[in-house]
């Protein structure tokens, strides 16, 4: 009944809506759907916080913050083995996978994984963000929408970069920063096509966060002090630390997190991952879930109320106390981080990023007005905005994102010139240590990944299979020439032929047409001259799994060949890619990609 109906719709769909027109719609559609998924997500996570953090560790016993982390890892594995039934990969690495290997098609619990899981993790204590989870969610929803109304590749591509930019709308309420991270982190094209579609899903994320929340913002902020011509060397030099730190929290990460997958028994890591989590969250219970309320009190100058909670019983009337706290903080927060990442938590890296910027970019204008012989005056609240730039620039490469975000976030562009200019120098450091950002470092590594070259965007989306051609007659190491000319040059329309030795199958060599024309017709050496006499060695091979469609393009412009052989991993012999149909798949993909 259901596949009749949908027919039906379909049907009436092609006659009456165009195909641009449907995209609009599912973009509303999508944005409306991500918001309420964010927002039921962002709720369930305060609820369980408000339990925990708020009820149980504050008022009945501070213990409680060393074993939180380690019961919620051990719920979210339990909930991932026996109610979802599937690993729940954390954040935008999982959707820009699916784009480069999937064509965008995200697995069913993908649409509610992150939802039931992200907010058992930070709930317990987990120290990342709702911000990943929440974009996965909306991609996976928009991922299945597509496929049930059989939306073609570009446009559902188009589509899960919609769910992104309206994922971060609804929780931010910064529509233009949302839809600058999409067209950043997934290479789409500034055109009329994508841009509308973005708007639509962005302002659909906006409206419901405004309908459920009103004007309600996660990181509240008034700037009371413009920027001064004076500022300008220190914002340079928050830059820099910015850059550094950006580098710092992209090696902790990679580091902590290769430890945990040499670890294979889940038990080991959860208590492992949750032991260490809930001795720093001891130590210093600002560390505790997302972290926004800290930024909060660092821009209204009342750390105080977030670092009063520390076991050291520090008197923090004294600046350096504050100052060094606060340091201790930003370091801090990349292990927790990974160290949540490491136990099985499930969160985004989103929020941490803004808590170290903003705790860096604080405790750096701390320090500089600890000097007054310098002869400026920083703002905390200017530097704690413009440091989340620097660091979420630094370690996203996303540095528009930053900008626009600081400027959508304050309501205003007084900020606007000293983000630019720290968001550029922080952006020129951590690109010397890292080609690739957090996100997408992985993918890069292994030239998989979907970005604003196109032409490397349109060889990762070509399919390896649908180039190699299987019907070249192969000659094999024991034949002579009668056996060639009579058994393989006779039957086959090629003027290549590739040599295999007759047991294994693996290649020796290739036969070329040419080579042996002339010896079609001399009869008198069919007997005398063996096959393996006339073959060369192929000018390259190709290795099938191995072998990215980049490497293939690179071979052939090496060698100048026309034809290549392909073979498996332990050299087995498995078909031939040829540039004519290389250059014609490529010119295929390039119309498809740009229209």
């Amino acid at each position: 009944m259901t596949q009749h109906f949908l027919k039906r719709f379909l049907i009436w769909r092609v006659k009456h809506i165009s195909e641009r027109q449907f995209i609009l719609l599912l973009s509303g559609v999508i944005g409306i759907i991500t918001g309420l998924a964010a927002l039921a997500m962002r709720s369930f996570t305060h609820f369980i916080q408000w339990l925990l953090d708020g009820q149980l560790a504050q008022t009945v016993t501070y213990g409680f913050y060393f074993v939180l982390p380690t019961i919620g890892f051990a719920v979210v594995y339990w909930v991932k083995k026996y109610v979802i039934r599937h690993d729940v990969n954390h954040g935008i690495p999982s959707i820009l996978y699916a784009v480069a290997h999937q064509k965008g098609v995200m697995k069913r619990f993908q649409a509610y994984g992150s939802l039931l899981v992200a907010p058992i993790t930070i709930g317990f204590g987990g120290s990342v963000g709702l911000e990943g989870p929440m974009v996965v969610t909306g991609a996976g929803i928009s991922s299945n929408i597509c496929r049930f109304f059989h939306i073609n590749q570009s446009n559902r591509m188009l589509l899960l970069a919609c769910a992104c930019a309206a994922a971060l709308a609804a929780i931010f309420k910064v529509p233009i920063a949302a839809i600058l991270f999409a067209i950043e982190v997934f290479g789409l094209d500034l055109t009329l096509s994508s841009l509308i579609p973005l708007f639509i899903a962005s302002l659909c994320g906006v409206f419901t966060s405004y309908f459920f929340f009103g004007s309600e913002v996660l990181i509240p902020m008034t700037i009371t002090r413009a920027f001064s011509l004076q500022g300008i060397p220190f914002y340079i030099l928050l830059g820099i630390v910015g850059g550094l730190m950006s580098a710092y929290f992209t090696f902790v990460y990679e580091k902590i997190n290769a430890f945990f997958k040499k670890i294979t028994a889940p038990y080991l890591k959860i208590v492992i991952g949750g032991a260490l989590l809930g001795l720093l969250i001891y130590i210093m219970p600002p560390l505790y879930g997302e972290g926004h309320e800290i930024i909060n009190h660092l821009k209204e100058g009342h750390p105080e109320l977030s670092l009063s909670k520390n076991i050291f019983g520090w008197d923090l009337s004294n600046s350096w106390i504050i100052i060094l706290l606060l340091a201790g903080l930003t370091f801090a927060k990349v292990v927790a981080t990974s160290l949540t990442f490491g136990g099985g938590g499930v969160g985004g890296i989103f929020s941490p990023m803004l808590f170290m910027g903003g705790v860096m970019g604080n405790c750096f204008a701390r320090i500089i007005n600890e000097f007054p012989i310098l002869g400026y005056k920083a703002a905390l609240p200017n530097f704690t905005l413009v440091g989340m730039t620097a660091l979420m620039t630094g370690v996203l490469h996303a540095p528009l994102t930053a900008v626009f975000l600081i400027a959508e976030v304050t309501g205003g562009y007084s900020l606007l010139v000293p983000a630019m200019l720290t968001a550029a120098v922080s952006f020129s450091v951590a690109k010397y240590f890292n080609k690739y950002s957090i996100y997408t470092m992985e993918l890069g590594r292994k030239g998989e990944l979907i970005s604003q070259n196109k032409d490397q965007s349109i060889l990762t989306l070509m399919d390896f299979e649908q180039v190699v051609e299987h019907n070249f007659v192969p000659v094999y190491t024991d034949m002579k020439l009668r056996e060639v000319v009579m058994d393989v040059v006779r039957v086959s329309n090629r003027n290549i032929y590739p040599v295999l030795e007759r047991e294994t199958g693996v290649l020796k060599g290739v036969i070329l047409l040419d080579n042996i024309r002339h010896l079609i017709f001399e009869s008198d050496y069919y007997d005398k001259i063996a096959a393996i006499e006339l073959m060369q060695p192929a000018p390259a091979t190709i290795v099938s799994g191995k072998d990215k469609m980049s490497t293939v393009m690179d071979k052939f412009q090496h060698t100048g060949a026309w034809n290549l052989p392909v073979v498996h991993s332990d050299g087995r012999y498995y078909g031939f890619i040829s540039k004519s149909k290389l250059l014609s798949i490529y010119r295929r993909k390039l119309i498809y990609f740009t229209q």
